[in-house]
C-alpha cells in the first residue's frame, strides 16, 4: 500500500513546470489571437484607411519613356537616331516668388539681389552659354518675364542636349532646384542623322513632340512606314517613400522600339549627292533627283531629292523621286517602241519619214528637236530612238495604233507601265496612263502621238526607273525595296525579300532589240555625253517642256537620263531627273547624264576588283627589293615573310651581303669575313648592323645620309688603329 501512495504523488517541481509551460501556451495562444483579430481588422474593417495612408507614401506615376527605334544603311552604319532635347522654361508663379506666412519674399529678394545667386550672375552665364543675348539682354529678359508673372515663361527660344541642361542646371538662382527657382524643362525627342543630308527625306522625320502615351510619332518618309515598330511602348514608374526617402520605383518596363536596316549604300549615296548637287550648282538648277537601284534585287543603293533653297545652296526638301508625277518626256519611247515591237507594228530597221522636222497633225504642231538644222528626214525606227525623234516615234505609234488606241494603252499595261510598286514611302505616286475610254481624262486627237513620246501621261521617276531596271534584269521587273530587316535587341524579326511585280515584260526578242537601242543611244545618238572610258553605259535621254496652267513654252524644261551599268552585264540601274537649269541649253544627255556617267564612274572605282594574277607583268616594275646587307639570321627572316626565295648554299659566316638575280626572282647571300685587327666591308648594310661591325672592331664612327652604306673612310682590309674615327654615308 505504501508503495501505491508514493507512485501517485507528483513531484511539486514537476507540477511547476507543466503550470509554467501551460502559461507560455496560454500567452502565445492569445498573441496568436491577437495578430489573428489585427489582421482581420486591418484587411477587412480599416482596409480604405490603410490603402490611403499607402497611396500618400508614393508620387503619381510617370511615363518611362522608350528608345526610339534606330535606321541604319545596309552595311549597318547608323543613320538616324534619337537624342533627348529640353526647352527651358521659368515658372514665375511659383512658391520662390510668393511671400512666406511673415509676409517676406525670401527667394525672390534673393533673385534680385543676391552676388551669388541673382539675377545679374544668371544673365551673365546664360548669354556665355546660350549666346542668343547679351548679359543685359538675359537680364532684361527674365525680369520681363517676372513682370509678366508666366507660369511658362520661356529662357531660350532654342533646344538644348541633356549635357547643356546638366550645366544650367547649376547655373546662380537655377540651382536652387525646382520649387525655390521655378526652373523646368519640356522634353522632346529629336532625330539625328549622322550622315546630314544623305537620304534624309528618304529616312523620314519625326514630330518632336511626345504623345500621351509617351511615344514619338513618325512625320514622313520610312520614320512614317514603320512607326508602329520603331516607336515601342513606354513603361511606368512611380516614386515611393521606403525607409524615410523617396526611391524611385519601375513598376512597367518601357520596351524599345525596334531597329530598321535599310538597302542604302552610304559610300553610293556620297557618290550620287555629291554628283547631283555639283551639276545642280553647275547650271543653277531649280531641283533634281538621282535614284541608283541594284538590277538583279530591286535595292534602292541611293536616293537624293536635292532643291534649291537659297542661291547655291541645295537641301532635301521632297521625296520627288517617289512623289512626283510628271510628264516623263523622252524615257517614254523606248516603252512605245517596245510594245510597237511586240505587237509586230515595226522592226528597228524601217524606215520612218520625219521631214524637215517640223510635223503638223490634226491642227497640232509636232517638232524636233533638230528643226533648227533641217529635220532627219528618212531615218530607221531605231534611229528614232537614237536620236530622240518625237516626229519619228509618233509616226510608229500612229501607223499600229491610230485606229486602235486602246489597243496601245493595253500593250502599256502589258510592260509594267501601269504597274503599282506598292512602295514602302507613304505619299508615294503611282503611274497614270490615259486611258482612252477614260471619261474623267477624255482622249483628245492628238493625245495618242503626245503621249508616245512622253506627254499627257504623269509617272513617278522612281517608276521609269523600274521599267529600265527590267530592260537590264533580262525582262524580270521586280519592286523597288528599301528595307532589308527588322530587327530587336541585336536579332533578326523580320527579313525583305524581292518581290517580282513581272517575270517577263516582253519577248526575249524585243528585249535584245531594245538593249542594242539603248545602248546606241549613249555610242551613236543623244547620250553621247554620257559615253564612259571606264563603264559602259546603256540608257536613254529625255527632255520635256513643263506645263504650268496649260502652258508649255515659258514654264522651263525637265532634263532626265535612265539607263543602266556596265551595259554588258548590268548591276546598277539609274535616273536622273533635273527640272528648271537656268544655265545652258536644256539637254538630258550632258545634264543628267553627266550626273549618272560620274555615278557610274565612281561606283564602278569603288567597287572595282582586278586578279593581280592575271595582270601582265610590268617591264618597269621591280620584282624583287633591294635587301640590306648585314646578319644573316635577320635577313634570312625578313625574306621568309616576304615569301622570297634566297641562294644560301654556300653560306659559312654570321654576317652578310646580298645580291639580287631577277632573271630567277632570287636573293642570293655572299659571306662577309671578318678577320681580326682588320678594318670590316660595310659598304651595302644598314646602318644598325655598320655600326655594330665597326664598333666591334675598335673604331669610332660617324655617319650621315639615309639608306644604306654607300661607302667607309676606311677602306676594307686596313689595319685598325684602336679609337681611330671612321665616316660611314649612307645613301
Amino acid at each position: 500500500m505504501e508503495q501505491e501512495n508514493e507512485s501517485n504523488t507528483v513531484d511539486p517541481k514537476n507540477r511547476r513546470i507543466l503550470s509554467y509551460y501551460f502559461l507560455v501556451v496560454l500567452m502565445l495562444g492569445l498573441v496568436a489571437i491577437g495578430i489573428l483579430i489585427c489582421a482581420f481588422d486591418t484587411a477587412f474593417v480599416e482596409r480604405d484607411k490603410w490603402l490611403k495612408v499607402a497611396e500618400s507614401q508614393k508620387r503619381p506615376n510617370h511615363l518611362v519613356l522608350p528608345g526610339r527605334g534606330n535606321i541604319y544603311s545596309s552595311d549597318g552604319k547608323l543613320m538616324a537616331t534619337s537624342v533627348p532635347r529640353y526647352y527651358l522654361y521659368m515658372d514665375f508663379k511659383a512658391d520662390a516668388f510668393k511671400p512666406d506666412q511673415k509676409g517676406k519674399y525670401n527667394w525672390l529678394d534673393t533673385f534680385y539681389h543676391s552676388q551669388n545667386n541673382g539675377v545679374d550672375s544668371l544673365a551673365f552665364y546664360l548669354a556665355h552659354k546660350l549666346k542668343d543675348r547679351t548679359t543685359a539682354g538675359y537680364k532684361a529678359h527674365l525680369l520681363k518675364g517676372l513682370k509678366s508673372q508666366s507660369r511658362q515663361y520661356p529662357i531660350f527660344p532654342g533646344k538644348v542636349s541633356y549635357s547643356d541642361l546638366k550645366e544650367i542646371q547649376k547655373y546662380p538662382f537655377l540651382r536652387l532646384g525646382r520649387f525655390r527657382s521655378g526652373f523646368y524643362t519640356k522634353e522632346m525627342v529629336q532625330r539625328q542623322k549622322p550622315f546630314g543630308s544623305l537620304a534624309s527625306r528618304t529616312i523620314g522625320d519625326i514630330y518632336g513632340e511626345i504623345e500621351e502615351g509617351g511615344v514619338t510619332k513618325g512625320k514622313n518618309g520610312l520614320e512614317l512606314q514603320y512607326d508602329s515598330l520603331l516607336r515601342g511602348h513606354a513603361g511606368v514608374s512611380s516614386v515611393r517613400r521606403v525607409g524615410g526617402g523617396w526611391t524611385n520605383v519601375i513598376e512597367l518596363e518601357p520596351e524599345d522600339g525596334m531597329d530598321v536596316r535599310t538597302t542604302i549604300d552610304i559610300n553610293i549615296q556620297d557618290f550620287t549627292e555629291k554628283s547631283l548637287v555639283d551639276k545642280l550648282k553647275e547650271i543653277d538648277a531649280e531641283s533634281g533627283t538621282a535614284v541608283v537601284m541594284e538590277v538583279q534585287t530591286g535595292e534602292i543603293k541611293a536616293i537624293t531629292n536635292m532643291a534649291r533653297i537659297r542661291e547655291g545652296v541645295y537641301a532635301e526638301t521632297k521625296n520627288h523621286a517617289v512623289a512626283d508625277e510628271t510628264e516623263p518626256g523622252s524615257t517614254f519611247k523606248v516603252a512605245s517602241i517596245m510594245v510597237a515591237l511586240e505587237d509586230n507594228i515595226c522592226q528597228p530597221g524601217d524606215t520612218v519619214d520625219t521631214g524637215n522636222g517640223i510635223y503638223m497633225y490634226k491642227g497640232a504642231r509636232m517638232t524636233d528637236h533638230n528643226m533648227n538644222k533641217g529635220g532627219y528626214h528618212e531615218i530607221t525606227v531605231e534611229q528614232a530612238i537614237w536620236n530622240s525623234s518625237n516626229i519619228g516615234v509618233a509616226k510608229v505609234i500612229l501607223k499600229g495604233y491610230e485606229k486602235t488606241p486602246l489597243k496601245f494603252w493595253e500593250g502599256l499595261d502589258r510592260i509594267g507601265m501601269t504597274a503599282d510598286l506598292h512602295l514602302e514611302i507613304p505619299g508615294a505616286g503611282r503611274a497614270k496612263i490615259r486611258k482612252p475610254d477614260d471619261k474623267r481624262s477624255p482622249w483628245s486627237k492628238t493625245t495618242l502621238p503626245w503621249m508616245s513620246f512622253g506627254y499627257e501621261t504623269q509617272i513617278p521617276p522612281i517608276s521609269t526607273l523600274t521599267f529600265y531596271n527590267a530592260i537590264a534584269n533580262g525582262g524580270k521587273m521586280v519592286r523597288p525595296l528599301f528595307t532589308k530587316e527588322i530587327l530587336q535587341n541585336g536579332k533578326t524579326v523580320q527579313t525583305f525579300s524581292t518581290e517580282v511585280i513581272k517575270p517577263a515584260i516582253c519577248s526575249e526578242r524585243t528585249l535584245a532589240l531594245i538593249q542594242d537601242m539603248l545602248l546606241g543611244v549613249v555610242e551613236k545618238g543623244t547620250g553621247k555625253a554620257v559615253h564612259s572610258e571606264s563603264v559602259r553605259i546603256a540608257g536613254k535621254t529625255g527632255t520635256a517642256q513643263i506645263a504650268s496652267g496649260g502652258v508649255y513654252r515659258t514654264s522651263g524644261h525637265q532634263v532626265s537620263f535612265c539607263g543602266y551599268f556596265p551595259a554588258d552585264h548590268p548591276k546598277y540601274s539609274c535616273i536622273v531627273v533635273i527640272r528648271r537649269p537656268r544655265i545652258g541649253y536644256p539637254s538630258g544627255g550632258t545634264m543628267s547624264g553627266g550626273v549618272v556617267r560620274s555615278i557610274a564612274e565612281k561606283i564602278y572605282a569603288n567597287h572595282i576588283s582586278i586578279d593581280v594574277d592575271t595582270m601582265e607583268v610590268d617591264s618597269t616594275a621591280v620584282l624583287l627589293p633591294r635587301v640590306k646587307g648585314g646578319e644573316v639570321r635577320a635577313i634570312e627572316s625578313v625574306l621568309d615573310r616576304l615569301d622570297i626565295p634566297m641562294d644560301e648554299d654556300s653560306l659559312q659566316a654570321r654576317w652578310a651581303m646580298t645580291t639580287r638575280e631577277e632573271e630567277v626572282r632570287k636573293v642570293r647571300l655572299k659571306d662577309v669575313t671578318l678577320r681580326e685587327g682588320l678594318v670590316p666591308l660595310v659598304v651595302g648594310m644598314g646602318a644598325k648592323d655598320a655600326i655594330y661591325l665597326l664598333e666591334q672592331a675598335g673604331l669610332r664612327v660617324s655617319m650621315t645620309g639615309i639608306g644604306r652604306v654607300a661607302s667607309q673612310s676606311i677602306p676594307a682590309g686596313h689595319k685598325v688603329v684602336k679609337g681611330q674615327g671612321i665616316l660611314i654615308t649612307l645613301k
